[in-house]
């Protein structure tokens, strides 16, 4: 559904939405790599993306680290998803034969479209409060995780898992 960049970006957001106190709190990228499970180089990437778009800010040196710029809150899943994901919007119908909307639509229309509206009001309507309620340094053990790819879990359905 979405990039590991985008994947990063919100494990280390929700890190320091977990800590969050106003910004009092810093928090450097071993601190978030360690507590995630992630790459420190590609995190470090990360944030400067993130921050760069201003939803964090990171102060150098010895002590220093990264805090929101703004309360978990005001920050959305969607602003995050398009600073990472280049998606572009199509119409072409995946039944096959054209423009799916254009005349008859596919047998699978009303569901692609239920999806999709689904995923637009996730992005839209979540955002990184929810993380503040979980325990900080907490893994979340869901039992459909069956993978384990590095040091990251991955949600993906267990092979014998028919697919809907």
């Amino acid at each position: 559904m979405y990039s590991k960049q985008t994947e990063t970006a919100i494990a280390a957001l929700s890190r320091l939405a977990e800590s969050y106190d106003g910004g009092k709190t810093q928090l450097s990228v071993t601190e978030i790599a360690n507590s995630r499970g992630l790459q420190r180089p590609f995190l470090a990437k990360i944030l400067t993306t993130l921050s760069q778009a201003n939803l964090v800010v990171g102060t150098p040196g010895p002590g220093g680290g990264f805090t929101l710029t703004k309360p978990p809150r005001e920050i959305s899943l969607i602003d995050v998803y398009r600073l990472f994901e280049h998606q572009q919007i199509t119409h072409a119908c995946p039944y096959g034969g054209g423009i799916c909307g254009s005349g008859t639509p596919c047998a699978l229309h009303d569901q692609l479209l239920d999806v999709q509206q689904s995923v637009d009001r996730l992005l839209l309507e979540t955002t990184l409060e929810g993380f503040q309620t979980v325990e900080p340094h907490r893994v979340i053990d869901r039992p459909q995780a069956t993978h384990v790819i590095g040091r990251r879990r991955s949600f993906q359905p267990k092979a014998n898992t028919p697919r809907p």
